[in-house]
């Protein structure tokens, strides 16, 4: 297989359509190679646009979904970032190729060391990868410029939105089936929150996602 044509028609045909129009969102689809960081099963489907299993009922989110949170967040160099739900280590991979530090928090121990050595493999220095329940924030490490749910919760949590810096931002799937809105918080000042739903979508839930009863935001 052509890993590099592959890629090509994956940025130029599925991403790119999909109103990804940031060149350096592009390039660096590009650059992160996403194969290496796919179950070698699932290697031939690296570059399709599907939800490829990776095992403990979780999936790596479709190409065009990457693209538009990478595009959506905005990642800044001096960016310190919370990603909660490590998965295959493919997100955090491209979330520290633009910011200065990641930490990954993955509940399930399988996939936080599949994340863990897929990073590692790849030579990627800048992701911490921790076992442990992220889904309310990571608060012994906080604050963060960027905080990023990889999977679903029904609510979010305000607990995550007193983890943010000023100006920071947070990027969650919020809602349940059969549609989930993809939204960006950002804190504006202390204590104050502006909220854009972007665009509609389904993903796998968070494990211990908090219940809609949860104080939330």
């Amino acid at each position: 297989m052509n890993f590099e044509r592959a890629r090509f028609n994956m940025v130029e045909q599925q991403v790119r359509p999909w109103e990804v129009l940031d060149n350096d969102v592009l390039d660096l689809m590009m650059t992160v190679k996403r194969e290496e960081f796919v179950p070698a099963a699932y290697k031939a489907l690296a570059f399709s646009e599907t939800e490829i299993p990776i095992g403990c009922g979780q999936v790596m989110l479709k190409p065009v979904i990457e693209g538009k949170v990478l595009q959506a967040v905005q990642v800044k160099r001096s960016d310190q970032v919370l990603e909660v739900g490590a998965g295959s280590g493919y997100f955090a991979a491209l979330l520290a190729a633009r910011a200065e530090w990641v930490r990954s928090i993955e509940i399930e121990p399988t996939l936080a060391a599949l994340a863990h050595d897929n990073l590692a493999r790849n030579d990627v220095q800048n992701v911490i990868v921790e076992e442990g329940d992220g889904a309310l924030g990571w608060a012994r490490n906080a604050p963060y410029d960027l905080i990023v749910l990889s999977g679903g919760v029904p609510v979010l949590p305000h607990s995550l939105l007193e983890q943010l810096k000023v100006g920071g931002r947070l990027f969650a799937f919020v809602g349940e089936a059969p549609l989930m809105s993809a939204r960006l918080v950002t804190c504006v000042a202390e204590g104050q929150f502006r909220t854009e739903d972007l665009f509609e979508t389904m993903v796998p839930m968070l494990r211990n996602a908090p219940a809609r009863d949860h104080f939330s935001f």
